[in-house]
């Protein structure tokens, strides 16, 4: 497999405190990578070393294969979770001025912008300055400042903070855009339901380590518990309940059937077969549903960090 990044053995501490301890992760070229951790994890500290603000202890990232080094700065963009734009200088010749550091000659820089700005519907905001823009149109700002130099490794952090649901909808299809393109993404965030809907590999970092990585069906492979859930008709509920206690492990349903249902997940073991368990089901009521309770990102990335305590 051809990786985009690797991060190999990354330390780096401050004082006393160890932000990351033997960090190793590898981008897959053309992926959506989501770096999951709870807040003061490390996610940050590693995304500035992968940026070049700061440099490890020990260890090496590698870009294309290649030792990271100066010139690859213009083969990174970086929208960082807190922004850095320029309040009063007005929008479009703040964004040329930022395109220029990124390489870009004056007449490439404004052409680009120019697209972007009608794709992202920003028409007439040229002459704009920052301070007279809404959170989240300032956000749009900075998404094209990060994205305009068209770079291989693209590192998105908490990129749909101060975006309303319309909004965040139009930029995560323009990262998955982007991603089809060809270009490779991290991206750190606290939204799970995003993390589920937009990433190929995923890793999670807490207290300064590694705790699971993998790509993302994979990991949701591995937390499988042979939990599932269920809707039944049955004219003695108390009865059915407590039928399939007998089976396994049985709870209230996170969900709501239709009306009249019996509604519950059951989590059973090795030993009691599907089948077996369809079975029982069918002779106490019609069953309405049985689906299998694929554990979330949320759920899997809860449960690790309680573990790993």
């Amino acid at each position: 497999m051809e990786y985009a990044l690797e991060a190999l053995n990354i330390s780096k501490s401050y004082g006393n405190f160890r932000a990351l301890n033997d960090v190793t992760i590898q981008v897959p070229k053309g992926s959506i990578y989501g770096l999951l951790g709870p807040n003061g994890a490390g996610k940050t500290s590693l995304i500035r070393i992968i940026n070049q603000i700061t440099i490890p202890d020990s260890g090496m990232i590698k870009l294309n294969n290649e030792p990271l080094s100066p010139h690859h700065i213009s083969h990174i963009g970086y929208m960082p979770e807190e922004r850095g734009l320029y309040k009063s200088m007005k929008v479009g010749e703040q964004c040329i001025y930022l395109a220029r550091l990124k390489g870009l000659g004056k007449a490439e820089a404004k052409e680009k912008l120019l697209y972007w700005f009608e794709r992202l519907g920003m028409q007439g905001w040229w002459n704009k300055k920052l301070q007279e823009l809404s959170k989240g149109m300032a956000q749009k700002v900075q998404f094209i400042v990060t994205v305009l130099h068209e770079p291989d490794l693209l590192i998105f952090d908490e990129p749909f903070s101060g975006f309303d649901p319309v909004n965040a909808d139009l930029i995560k299809d323009e990262i998955l855009r982007l991603r089809d393109q060809g270009a490779t993404i991290i991206f750190s965030t606290h939204r799970m339901e995003s993390v589920e809907e937009m990433c190929d590999d995923i890793a999670l970092i807490n207290k300064s380590k590694v705790v699971l990585q993998g790509k993302l069906d994979e990991v949701k492979q591995r937390y499988r518990n042979r939990t599932y859930a269920v809707s039944i008709i049955c004219p003695n509920q108390a009865a059915a309940l407590e039928r399939m206690r007998m089976l396994g492990t049985v709870e209230p349903a996170a969900f709501k059937g239709l009306d009249n249902t019996t509604d519950m997940t059951i989590q059973i073991p090795g030993n009691v077969t599907v089948p077996h368990v369809l079975q029982e089901l069918t002779s106490l009521g019609e069953l309405t549903h049985f689906s299998e309770v694929i554990p979330s990102v949320n759920q899997i990335f809860i449960q690790t960090v309680r573990q790993d305590g």
